[in-house]
C-alpha cells in the first residue's frame, strides 16, 4: 500500500478519552464502542490486520462477525474517508488504516519515547507530556477477553513511555509550579516509584508547601512499604528528626549533605546519581548492591566516600535495577552498563575526569575508557576483572556459582539474615559484626530477588578482554590477595592485558577493604600518588 504524501488533516485522540477532529473541528465518532475500538486497533497496527483476527478481537460471536465487522468498517468510512480520501484499505482477508494521512496521538509518543529522550529539547517534552489520559479511557469490553488483554498491554505501554518521559521532564530546569504538577502525576502513574516520591517531596519543599510535603512523605513512606521498596533516606528527614540522641561515642565528621538526582538512560531507564564536593571530577562507576543513601551512612563504605571527597568532585549513581535507579528496566546486561554510565556522566556535564571501577565497575569502566579516551584522565581498578564467573571459572566454581543463582530466586529477600549471610562471609570474612549486619540487610533492601538473579547472570557473561589492549589512559589496578568473590589472578590477568599499567596486592581476605585493615593506608597512599 503506498502511503499518503498529503500532510494529516485528521486528528485522532487515543490518549483519554476517544476523539478525532478534521482541521480542527470535532468529527462524531460512532456511537458503538465496538466500531469505535476497531478504528482504535487499527490506528495503532503497523501492518495490514486479518478480518478474521478482528472478528475474533472483537465479534467472536456465533452469529455473524464478518457481517458485524463490515457494519462497523462502513460507519468508519463514514468518518474517516473525508474527501472520498481512501485512508481504509480493505480486500478480501485484511483491513488497514492509512495512519500517514492521520495525525495519531498514540503514534507520536511512541516514536518520542523510542528516541534517547535526553537529547530531545525542553518544548517538545512538555508537549508530549501535556497529552494526558488512560489509553482509550472508557472504552472497555469487558466480554471481549481478547481486546481487553491487549487494552492492558496497550494502557501499561503508555503508562512507561509517560514515567520515562516525566522522569527526565522533571529533571530539566523548567518553572517549579509546572514540575510540580509533573512529580504529581509520575507518582500517581508509578506509586512505587522512590524516584518520583522523592521528587515529589523536594519540590514541595522548594515552592513552600511544608505541610504537603509532610503529607506526602507519610504517604511515600506508607506506600513504599507496601510495596517492600527500600525507604530514600530523603524521605525519612522528617522521622529521624525527633529521635532521640544516641548516648554512644562520637562518630566522625559526618559527610556532607548529598543531592540525589535523576537522568534517563537511552532505553528509558530511571537513573539515580549524586555529585558531591568541590574540584577535580572522580566519578565512580556502579557495582554490586549500591545504594547512594545507604552507603552514605555505611561501615562499609564511609572510608571509601571519605578517601574520595578528599580528591574533589564525587560522582556516583546506582546500576539499573538496583538501589534508587529503576528496579522495573526491561534490559540488564553489559551493554546497558555502560550506557549508564554514559548517561550519568553526560548529565552531570563532566568534560574530563578520573574514573574509579569496582568489581564489574571495572569492566565497565575499561569499555567507557575505550570508547571515550580523551574523556578519562586516570583511570582506578579495584578488585575488578577481565572475564566474568562464567568465562573465567573452573566447572566446579560455574557450578558453585549456578547453585548460588538457585538460592538467589529462593531466599533473597527473606526476613531470614541466613542466606544473605553467604554472600555476607564471601565478600567480608573478617568484618565486625556491625559490618557485617549491615551487609546482611542492605541486600535486601538494595534490589528485589529477580534483579539479584538478572545482575549475578550478567556479571557472569562479562567479558573485556580483547579491549585491554587498547586502553590508553593511565591506569592503576589493585586487588586483595584472598579476595573469594572475584580471584586475585584475575585482577593479575587484568593487569597485565593493559599497557604500562601498575598493579598493587593488598594483603586482605575482604573483596572491599574494611577502615581496621592494615592495607587501607597503603590503597590510599599508592592511589593517591597516582593520581597526583
Amino acid at each position: 500500500m503506498a502511503a499518503s504524501t498529503d500532510p494529516p488533516t485528521l486528528e485522532l485522540t487515543l490518549l483519554g478519552s476517544m476523539a478525532l477532529a478534521h482541521a480542527g473541528s470535532e468529527v462524531p465518532l460512532p456511537a458503538s464502542k465496538k466500531t469505535r475500538a476497531l478504528l482504535a486497533y487499527l490506528a495503532t497496527s503497523d501492518r495490514p490486520v486479518r478480518r478474521d483476527r478482528l472478528c475474533e478481537l472483537l465479534w467472536d460471536v456465533p452469529d455473524d462477525p464478518r457481517g458485524a465487522l463490515r457494519w462497523s468498517l462502513s460507519k468508519l468510512r463514514g468518518v474517516i474517508e473525508i474527501n472520498s480520501d481512501p485512508r481504509l484499505i480493505a480486500d478480501r482477508e485484511t483491513v488497514q488504516l492509512d495512519c500517514a494521512a492521520i495525525a495519531v496521538d498514540w503514534r507520536a509518543l511512541r516514536s518520542l519515547s523510542a528516541e534517547d529522550i535526553r537529547k530531545t529539547d525542553t518544548a517538545t517534552l512538555l508537549s508530549a507530556t501535556a497529552r494526558g489520559g488512560e489509553f482509550l479511557e472508557g472504552l472497555d469490553l469487558p466480554r471481549c477477553d481478547i481486546f481487553q488483554a491487549w487494552l492492558a498491554a496497550m494502557r501499561e505501554d503508555v503508562r512507561q513511555w509517560r514515567v520515562a518521559l516525566l522522569r527526565e521532564t522533571s529533571r530539566r530546569q523548567i518553572d517549579p509550579e509546572r514540575a510540580l504538577d509533573l512529580a504529581r502525576e509520575w507518582t500517581m502513574l508509578d506509586p512505587y516509584d522512590a524516584l518520583a516520591r522523592v521528587a515529589l517531596i523536594e519540590l514541595l519543599d522548594r515552592t513552600g508547601r511544608r505541610i504537603e510535603a509532610d503529607q506526602q512523605r507519610e504517604l511515600g513512606i506508607r506506600k513504599l512499604n507496601e510495596g517492600d521498596v527500600p525507604i530514600p533516606n530523603a524521605m525519612r528527614g522528617a522521622v529521624r528528626a525527633t529521635e532521640p540522641e544516641s548516648a554512644a561515642a562520637p562518630e566522625p565528621p559526618p559527610l556532607p549533605i548529598q543531592h540525589v538526582r535523576f537522568c534517563t538512560a537511552s532505553d528509558g531507564t530511571g537513573l539515580a546519581y549524586s555529585v558531591v564536593g568541590e574540584g577535580p571530577a572522580l566519578v565512580k562507576a556502579a557495582n554490586w548492591l549500591n545504594h547512594l543513601e545507604h552507603d552514605w551512612d555505611s561501615p562499609v563504605w564511609r572510608h571509601w566516600l571519605r578517601a574520595m571527597l578528599d580528591h574533589g568532585c564525587v560522582v556516583r549513581y546506582d546500576e539499573r535495577g538496583n538501589g534508587l535507579s529503576d528496579w522495573n528496566t526491561p534490559n540488564i546486561a553489559f551493554d546497558d552498563f555502560v550506557d549508564d554510565l554514559e548517561s550519568v556522566v553526560d548529565a552531570a556535564g563532566l568534560e574530563r575526569f578520573d574514573l574509579l571501577g569496582i568489581s564489574q565497575g571495572g569492566s565497565v569502566s575499561i569499555a567507557y575508557a575505550v570508547r571515550h579516551p580523551g574523556r578519562v584522565r586516570r583511570l582506578i581498578l579495584y578488585g575488578a576483572y577481565a572475564s566474568g564467573w562464567r568465562i573465567r571459572a573452573a566447572p566446579g566454581e560455574i557450578e558453585r556459582r549456578e547453585a548460588m543463582l538457585t538460592l538467589t530466586r529462593q531466599g533473597w529477600g527473606q526476613n531470614n539474615p541466613a542466606f544473605r549471610q553467604m554472600f555476607t562471609s564471601l565478600f567480608f570474612p573478617e568484618a565486625s559484626h556491625e559490618e557485617m549486619e549491615w551487609f546482611n540487610e542492605v541486600q535486601r533492601t538494595t534490589t528485589s530477588p529477580a534483579n539479584a538473579e538478572r545482575l549475578q547472570q550478567a556479571f557472569g557473561d562479562i567479558d573485556v578482554r580483547a579491549l585491554l589492549p587498547e586502553v590508553r589512559v593511565p591506569t592503576i589496578v589493585l586487588h586483595a590477595r584472598d579476595d573469594a568473590v572475584v580471584p586475585f589472578a584475575a585482577g593479575r590477568a587484568l593487569a597485565a592485558g593493559i599497557p604500562g599499567a601498575e598493579f598493587v596486592a593488598l594483603e586482605s581476605r575482604n573483596h572491599l577493604l574494611l577502615e581496621h585493615e592494615p592495607a587501607w593506608p597503603k590503597l590510599l597512599e599508592r592511589v593517591r600518588e597516582f593520581l597526583a
